[in-house]
């Protein structure tokens, strides 16, 4: 939710913001007449509670006709006193649906448009010159790494098996991402799939992304999409010490999420599926450090991508693209060679205080008073990151050459063979 002190003392600057978005300022608007009701409305509540506490003590003193007319103005302010608070109480639901609605305001720089207007920050590192290079899917197959037509069989489409040197990769890809957090301070986490409906809403994916999450609703839980979820949920209600710096940690899990609306779109391999294992950064901190921490989480991002030797580019993202809860996002996009362009495979968002005043999570400033914190995501390493991998180290031979820093999580082997070059076993 967005700071109502704020937008009273503001509403153009969450006008500017909505415009940015390419969405409509009314919502802005909406947010402040339900805000000035629920004022209205409450203050209207109190007083008529206020005379009726008073009336209450003025007849326990009176007598005679004073005190017979001051009980009938009792019982007529108890119904007032009844239908005030039944309009407050529809005000604050009414302000908690307009406050909802409204996005986080974007930051200052951030690019205007929509998904196809990011700026493209950098790129790094060189492309490999493969003629034609063959996909993630084949290489993965001819590995026996990769098995997408049994997943489709058990599951339906969209989803897999990794085996073999494939789970190895994967494995291997996300612990090495868990001793890179750890080493920088992150606790490592094994985050539940399941949260709360409070937790989903808390973190700005019942709203516009709520067509993307898996619902189990005979016991009304959420599968997450990301271990963001669960990890921003973790410290809900509570008040952390922040003094220190700020909190983090790097959350494993697996991730699930429907697709839905992506009919007939990458659904080859295992670009877009439903379930996926993921290595999700989390940060609390004070909201004067966001900005900090943001590029702190990019550059842990940017590290792994280093780690596993592949091309890639940084792009800011418009702020159409941006979702309702991040006020800044950057992309790592890392270049797929079979199809000539470059993918998503990592983003890190800035949710100021967006996140944290659903959650109610708060932090006590040097004054002692509690304050709302801030929250950061970025992933770290995530299962699409295969394909990169795969497809940019891929050989003339149909092998695949290990990048370093991931040969020993996968027992030293600098190299992948094809099941075709790999010797007969005997029994």
């Amino acid at each position: 939710m967005i700071d109502l002190r704020l937008l009273r003392e503001d509403p153009e600057l969450f006008r500017a913001s909505q415009r940015l978005r390419g969405e409509s300022a009314d919502k802005v608007d909406e947010l402040l007449r339900a805000d000035e009701e629920r004022r209205s409305a409450t203050q209207r509540f109190e007083a008529v509670r206020a005379e009726q506490k008073s009336l209450g003590k003025q007849v326990a003193k009176a007598s005679g006709d004073e005190r017979s007319a001051l009980l009938a103005r009792t019982k007529e302010l108890a119904s007032e006193v009844k239908t005030a608070e039944a309009a407050a109480s529809a005000a604050d639901e009414a302000l908690r649906r307009a406050h909802l609605a409204v996005p986080n305001l974007v930051e200052d720089g951030v690019p205007p448009g929509g998904e196809d207007d990011f700026v493209v920050l950098r790129e790094v590192g060189e492309r490999p010159a493969i003629d034609k290079p063959r996909d993630h899917l084949e290489i993965g197959e001819a590995l026996g790494a990769i098995d997408t037509e049994r997943g489709a069989k058990v599951s339906g489409s969209r989803f897999y098996f990794l085996t073999g040197v494939g789970a190895l990769l994967q494995l291997g890809m996300l612990q090495m991402a868990i001793a890179q957090a750890v080493e920088r301070g992150f606790t490592p986490s094994i985050t539940p799939s399941l949260v709360r409906p409070e937790a989903m809403e808390g973190t700005g994916f019942l709203g516009s992304h709520a067509s993307e999450v898996y619902r189990l609703e005979a016991d009304d839980l959420f599968l997450v999409g990301t271990s963001e979820v669960p990890l921003a949920a973790y410290h809900s209600n509570e008040i952390l010490d922040l003094e220190g710096g700020a909190e983090r940690f790097a959350g494993w899990s697996s991730c699930y999420r429907r697709e839905a609306g992506s009919h007939g779109k990458d659904v080859r391999g295992i670009l877009r599926v439903h379930q996926f294992d993921k290595v999700e950064m989390f940060s609390f901190c004070k909201p004067e450090e966001a900005q900090a921490e943001h590029q702190r989480l990019l550059a842990m991002e940017e590290e792994m991508l280093a780690k596993v030797e592949v091309p890639y580019r940084v792009i800011d993202v418009a702020a159409g693209d941006l979702g309702s809860s991040a006020v800044r996002k950057y992309d790592c996009e890392a270049w797929v060679p079979s199809q000539g362009r470059y993918r998503e495979v990592t983003s890190t968002s800035n949710c100021t205080t967006f996140q944290a005043r659903r959650l109610n999570i708060r932090y006590r400033d040097s004054d002692g008073k509690a304050q709302t914190a801030a929250t950061l995501n970025g992933t770290l390493a995530t299962t699409r990151w295969l394909i990169p991998i795969l497809e940019n180290h891929q050989q003339p031979d149909g092998s695949v050459r290990v990048p370093k820093a991931l040969q020993p999580y996968l027992g030293g082997r600098d190299v992948l063979e094809p099941l075709s070059n790999r010797p007969a076993r005997h029994p």
